[in-house]
């Protein structure tokens, strides 16, 4: 079978790519196809999250395993996608180069059969130019509870000349 996705970079304007790609292939091979639709040249480090149906992330599934910790970690080449992905799971969350965060949407929107002579993956169709940088994320203030940055009690009680009073180095450990 063919997995048909839609790739959306996480910003204001319309960047995505459409593709498609065996539904056997792992997370890896997504990934990789994901980076040169986009003209990522793939050197930066990487990883998916499963998601649900409001873009909530979830589970990793990294490039490599770089931990020493007991949790297993899931690998993206260990991931078929067939395994991961069908009617009720549809969509990712795909995380290029950690230090600039290039963010995608990505939703499994068909799954179809192979077309004769078709190589795979494909690129079925591209939306938008990539901008020079990584769009940055506006947090929610939603925390603090605070509606306006006028009312909110934190910046009024904390003053950022008052950092040179807080003695850290009599509380080090």
């Amino acid at each position: 079978m063919i997995y048909r996705f839609r790739a959306i970079l996480d910003t204001e304007e319309n960047v995505f790519r459409d593709l498609e790609i065996e539904a056997t292939d792992t997370l890896e091979d997504l990934h990789n196809a994901i980076n040169q639709s986009f003209g990522f040249d793939g050197a930066e480090v990487a990883a998916f999250y499963l998601s649900d149906d409001t873009w909530m992330q979830g589970e990793e599934f990294a490039q490599f395993d770089m931990g020493e910790g007991e949790s297993q970690l899931r690998i993206m080449n260990e991931t078929s996608l067939d395994g991961l992905l069908g009617e009720h799971q549809t969509r990712l969350i795909y995380v290029y180069d950690f230090l600039n965060m290039w963010r995608f949407l990505v939703e499994l929107a068909e799954i179809t059969e192979p077309e004769d002579g078709m190589t795979y993956p494909n690129l079925m169709y591209v939306q938008g130019q990539v901008p020079d940088q990584a769009p940055e994320f506006e947090m929610e203030d939603q925390e603090l509870g605070a509606e306006d940055d006028d009312d909110d009690e934190f910046n009024d009680d904390y003053n950022i000349d008052d950092f040179d009073d807080l003695s850290f180095d009599e509380n080090w450990n």
